[in-house]
């Protein structure tokens, strides 16, 4: 069985940084893409960034410049760098195998707040 879990969400001041990291478990992680989602209040999910199984990365446009997607297969671990917070950053995150779906999978995510 999948599973993942989130964790690193805070409440931030704009122009902070956090570092997100999600465990992957049930599944053979170094042979997927992984790409990490995000759902504000009231608005549908929005893809974030994706990593291949090769590492080469790829940004939505709102993040680019500010996110760095990475893996550590020896962990099973996906992570998400995001710098220069902005207030409409603000949304639940989740990580999920590849490719976007356009839906959350279940995972219970983490909550990134921007606010001064």
């Amino acid at each position: 069985e999948v599973h993942l879990v989130e964790s690193g969400g805070d409440l931030v001041q704009p122009g902070g940084s956090l570092k997100l990291s999600c465990v992957a478990s049930g599944f053979n992680f170094s042979a997927y893409p992984m790409i990490w989602v995000r759902q504000a209040p009231g608005r549908k999910v929005e893809w974030v960034a994706q990593i291949t199984k090769d590492g080469a990365p790829y940004y939505a446009d709102s993040v680019k410049g500010r996110a760095t997607i990475s893996r550590d297969n020896t962990k099973s671990t996906l992570y998400l760098q995001l710098n220069n917070l902005k207030t409409e950053d603000t949304a639940m995150y989740y990580c999920q195998i590849g490719p976007f779906s356009g839906r959350l999978t279940g995972s219970q995510g983490t909550q990134v707040t921007v606010s001064a």
